[in-house]
């Protein structure tokens, strides 16, 4: 099902019609996959629609195309406030922001010389990536067969396009086993993360995910979950998960800005813990949702409110 059409899309500092936002079959980055880009929402509140954690996206954002030497023309504070100038342009409610940064048609090459950097922001209304069901009683999933890129191959602290085709092995080869999702291991064997989630297990009461050098992404929603623990009391730790661990541990869940908090109730037909969402993930669920629908104050400064008035957009 094609994304809900909004009215426009934020192009390199302007406003462009949705259907206007094309590129050229041979710009640099449909053949050669060269993009970076985020995944952010923004929520319904009562003190109306905020995006959670926008700096902090735009942040990894930039440091993604700096990693890919893409010189991007824009500031932090320019993608930060275009963002918001996007959602109030679109009146939109709750919605998925999706920012790029590509490389454009220009040079034929591998090597991107010569290339335009072109930077697109665009918003649409987007469900529960993994269903609603799924954040009540958890999903199954399996171990995949697909390894995460080795280290020092695709650089992984990066969210690049390219990324995303190991990404969709992952995701492709467990919906057709009859699984929601797949859980990838790093070369070493060791738990790295799912195709587009960082993954967490809760085992003695204490909450685990693999660390970055485990070829996973720097996660924002990972990092949120990190400081929910610390602010509920609950023992918190970024170590190595063996793959086997996976199948003894107490609870499990995924995060990230698409699952937001989603309980794992099997992995490979192995029921995790009661095969249920555990009470140390519901806590934590809880909490979050608290925070990103601003039921709870904003005491970590997560929530960019976008009630400005439209006319104040220039």
């Amino acid at each position: 099902m094609a994304h809900p059409k909004t009215e426009k899309i934020w192009h390199n500092g302007k406003f462009i019609a949705w259907d206007d936002a094309k590129i050229h079959v041979l710009s640099h980055v449909v053949s050669y996959g060269s993009a970076v880009f985020e995944g952010i929402r923004a929520y319904d509140t009562p003190q109306g629609v905020s995006v959670f954690r926008l700096r902090e996206h735009i942040k990894r954002l930039l440091n993604s195309a700096y990693i890919y030497r893409m010189e991007n023309p824009f500031s932090a504070e320019e993608l930060y406030n275009g963002t918001l100038d996007l959602l109030r342009v679109n009146k939109i409610g709750a919605c998925y922001i999706r920012p790029v940064i590509l490389r454009g048609y220009g040079q034929a090459g591998v090597d991107p010389v010569g290339c335009p950097i072109e930077v697109y922001m665009a918003c649409y209304e987007w469900g529960k990536y993994l269903g609603e069901e799924g954040l009540a009683q958890g999903v199954d999933v399996c171990v995949s067969s697909w390894n995460r890129p080795a280290p020092n191959t695709l650089p992984q602290m990066a969210k690049a396009a390219a990324n995303y085709m190991n990404s969709q092995l992952i995701r492709m080869e467990a919906r057709a086993n009859g699984y929601v999702e797949g859980i990838a291991l790093d070369t070493h064997g060791q738990v790295s993360e799912g195709s587009g989630e960082n993954i967490f297990v809760v085992n003695g009461g204490t909450v685990i995910t693999p660390p970055v050098s485990n070829s996973a992404l720097p996660g924002i929603t990972r990092a949120s979950v990190i400081t929910i623990c610390k602010d509920l009391g609950i023992p918190v730790a970024e170590q190595i998960i063996p793959r086997e661990m996976l199948y003894i541990v107490d609870e499990m869940f995924f995060c990230g800005t698409a699952v937001e908090v989603t309980p794992i109730r099997s992995v490979d037909r192995v029921k995790i813990g009661s095969g249920a969402r555990g009470p140390i993930t519901k806590k934590i669920q809880d909490e979050f949702f608290a925070l990103v629908e601003g039921k709870k104050p904003d005491r970590h400064n997560w929530l960019s409110p976008v009630n400005v008035p439209a006319e104040a957009v220039r």
